[in-house]
């Protein structure tokens, strides 16, 4: 950020507001400048004491001015060219300047001298009067239509003709300090629920003026939000990522003994399971929580990007928390958290798939690979992306201490032991590598690391793609799907309270599973304590199929790893330039029966049908 140490100095900047720039600027007397060069307005502040708040609100737009004591006199001529400038581009444009009101003040007052601009004033003041009030507290809207030049007090920083004269208008806001009360006491989780609200609002009114009253051809109300990520936001990412990378929560939840577990279990009749042994935790959990505390994510400006660390560190914190219980019922309990519960409907859709599909036996199938001839199948579609993407880099492990086939940080992993058919070696190509090693990939090339390390909640709709890949690549098998249904039912029964001995039965006995299958599905399960996260799979499905069947597209779910919830969000930093479309794509969108049977799984076919 560039300092300028005259006004002949910060003159010379007008002639550089090339399209598609930015300008950042500190301005004399402590003020400051950021400005979007393609957006036609001006949010500004004038600072007062112990206001550091509605500072923030301000500082929620793309482009804003903060102006310190009296800098508005020292930099008045500076002003007046940079608006020239900025109404020649755009035919006119809009300042929005915003101060805080009185401490007991629960109304917005919107002071409008300019008589043009009813849609602007109207989606304003219908957006503000829709902010959630804290308890206690009811937030109104007024629109003041005045003429004179001094608005409560504040001395005009623009001569309203002369702003008139070459195309600008001027819109006074007024704002409630509604997240303090009458003492001062400040509240500062409803501040960040209200600034998400504010910005949105102020966002959508100011889209009304550009679409109308200038030549811009921004096409969303999106794009008129922050358009660079701070580098301390950066610096919040990078640390996230650090922490999250520190330990593998999947491996570290996963038995190491569970191979000797089975062999006994078999041996005893089938009862009495024996006690699960873990991995050594490779890090201090309370430490790791101590760091994540002290990242300073209150203090993000943009509200979209301060949600997602918000939530994805109360999401580490539960991981961290969930491997100190691993072994304990309260882990099953913090699962619930983590990974919600079986519904309704999901339980029905899970009885419905068990319903119609009977268990095929294992005499029909026929291994064809092993680990390392699938590691090669897996290295030929890393290939495949290559062609794409030419520094798309895969690995492949192949690991004695591993017990069931996972990709973790975007590289395969195998069971040495692994043994699979050449359908299952399809579907799980899809599932593992395209859909968790591509998502990770296209991640890992977004400004923001936790894009392929995932956003809080992202599981369910990352293996809800995994699952409809396999299908989509004319892969997904009979046991696959009734597998899936079975982890549902099995977890419905956890949450029953049902013993290791009863789960192992009632997959066996009431739904038809091998033994073999019964024991994979329920020693999963009990992982940890009882771990949840096995329903995700046609949770996910089910979720993938309601937002499909409601005109969503897929491709740009796989830009990264989130949640569904996330998606407006990650379409808003699209729209903004902060995010980037997908760069890989799967394998299995070039089938020819691809189009087919994904316009029948948005038709909403039950999920039996999908083999």
């Amino acid at each position: 950020m560039e300092k300028p140490k005259t006004i002949e100095h910060l003159q010379q900047h007008l002639t550089n507001l090339e399209p598609g720039g930015r300008t950042v600027l500190q301005l004399p007397r402590d003020g400051f400048l950021f400005l979007e060069h393609d957006v036609p307005y001006l949010m500004v502040y004038r600072k007062r004491r112990k206001d550091k708040k509605t500072m923030r609100l301000a500082k929620t737009t793309a482009s804003y001015l903060i102006l310190g004591d009296d800098s508005e006199v020292a930099i008045k001529d500076f002003l007046e060219e940079l608006l020239k400038l900025i109404a020649r581009r755009f035919r006119s444009f809009l300042v929005l300047e915003i101060w805080e009101g009185a401490m007991d003040g629960t109304e917005f007052v919107i002071s409008a001298p300019h008589k043009k601009l009813s849609s602007t004033l109207d989606a304003l003041s219908e957006g503000l009067g829709k902010i959630e009030a804290r308890y206690g507290a009811e937030l109104s809207t007024r629109i003041s239509k005045v003429d004179d030049e001094v608005i409560e007090g504040i001395a005009p920083l623009f001569d309203a003709k002369s702003l008139r004269g070459i195309g600008g208008a001027w819109i006074g806001l007024e704002v409630p300090p509604a997240y303090r009360d009458g003492e001062g006491t400040e509240f500062p989780v409803y501040f960040r629920k209200f600034r998400t609200q504010f910005a949105k609002t102020v966002q959508e009114a100011l889209f009304e003026f550009v679409r109308i009253q200038t030549t811009s051809k921004i096409a969303s109300y999106h794009a008129l939000g922050k358009r660079e990520i701070h580098e301390e936001v950066l610096k919040i990412d990078k640390k996230i990522a650090k922490i999250q990378n520190s330990y593998s929560f999947l491996l570290l939840v996963a038995p190491i003994n569970i191979s000797e577990l089975k062999k006994r279990y078999c041996e005893n009749g089938f009862r009495n399971i024996g006690t699960y042994h873990y991995r050594l935790l490779p890090v201090d959990p309370d430490i790791l929580k101590r760091k994540l505390y002290n990242l300073d994510i209150h203090e993000i400006d943009d509200p979209a990007l301060a949600y997602i660390y918000d939530e994805k560190r109360e999401e580490i914190d539960h991981e961290l928390t969930m491997l100190k219980e691993r072994g304990s019922q309260n882990f099953f309990y913090s699962g619930i958290r983590m990974y919600g519960s079986v519904s309704k409907e999901l339980l029905e859709e899970a009885e419905a798939i068990l319903g119609h599909l009977s268990e095929e036996p294992e005499s029909s199938r026929q291994t064809v690979m092993n680990a390392h001839e699938f590691k090669s199948l897996a290295e030929k579609e890393f290939d495949y992306f290559r062609k794409m993407a030419p520094d798309y880099k895969g690995k492949v492990h192949i690991r004695k201490d591993v017990n069931i086939m996972m990709v973790a940080q975007g590289e395969l992993y195998l069971p040495a032991d692994y043994t699979l058919t050449a359908l299952e070696a399809r579907a799980l190509i899809q599932h593992e590598i395209g859909t968790h090693a591509l998502t990770h990939y296209n991640g890992a090339r977004q400004p923001l690391r936790q894009m392929a390390c995932g956003l809080a909640g992202y599981d369910a709709l990352q293996e809800g793609i995994a699952v409809l890949a396999e299908y989509l690549a004319n892969a997904l098998g009979l046991n696959r799907l009734r597998t899936l249904a079975g982890r549902v039912m099995a977890g419905n029964a956890l949450g029953k309270g049902a013993s290791f001995d009863d789960m192992f039965v009632l997959l066996h006995k009431d739904y038809g599973f091998s033994k073999d299958r019964s024991f994979d599905i329920t020693s999963r399960m009990f992982q940890g304590g009882g771990f949840l996260k096995d329903i995700v799979y046609l949770k996910g499905l089910l979720e993938l199929r309601q937002h499909l069947s409601e005109g969503g597209a897929l491709e740009p779910l796989l830009a990264g790893k989130f949640a569904l919830r996330h998606l407006a969000t990650v379409k808003d930093l699209m729209e903004r330039g902060l995010l980037y479309p997908p760069k890989i794509m799967p394998r299995y969108l070039l089938n020819e029966s691809c189009n087919q049977k994904l316009g029948d799984f948005k038709k909403g076919m039950p999920l039996y049908k999908m083999v």
